[in-house]
């Protein structure tokens, strides 16, 4: 079950007014080792206690994840096409993103490794 689905459930408790801990004694009961923990249904008690009404995931401050798109997944590929030679670090550069990144995109989407210094699929 996913986080979102327990955060559901625990605010249907809170709002049935259940207690925390009976409030976990029936998530532990229904779904054993999967259950969230004590301090996770006193965090979300606790937030819609302070009014929260949402059960998603707030947004975070930091760097997007949307690093990896299918334009530079397209764009990596038909680099690495045209010169089969190229370094990781010239295609990082040419792309705009990490040399770990573009790992990624080679080894995980398109499938491709090095062979005799070339990028073989």
């Amino acid at each position: 079950m996913e986080k979102s689905e327990f955060r559901v459930l625990i605010k249907h408790y809170f709002l049935r007014k259940k207690t925390i801990t009976e409030t976990k004694e029936k998530l532990d009961k229904y779904y054993g080792d999967s259950a969230p923990s004590i301090s996770m249904v006193k965090k979300w008690f606790t937030e819609f206690r302070c009014g929260r009404t949402s059960t998603s995931d707030a947004e975070r401050s930091g760097r997007p994840k949307e690093v990896i798109t299918p334009e530079i997944v397209d764009k990596t590929h038909e680099m690495i096409l045209d010169d089969r030679r190229m370094k990781v670090r010239g295609l990082a550069h040419a792309v705009g993103i990490s040399t770990e990144r573009v790992h990624h995109i080679l080894h995980e989407y398109l499938d491709m490794r090095k062979l005799s210094a070339r990028w073989v699929p």
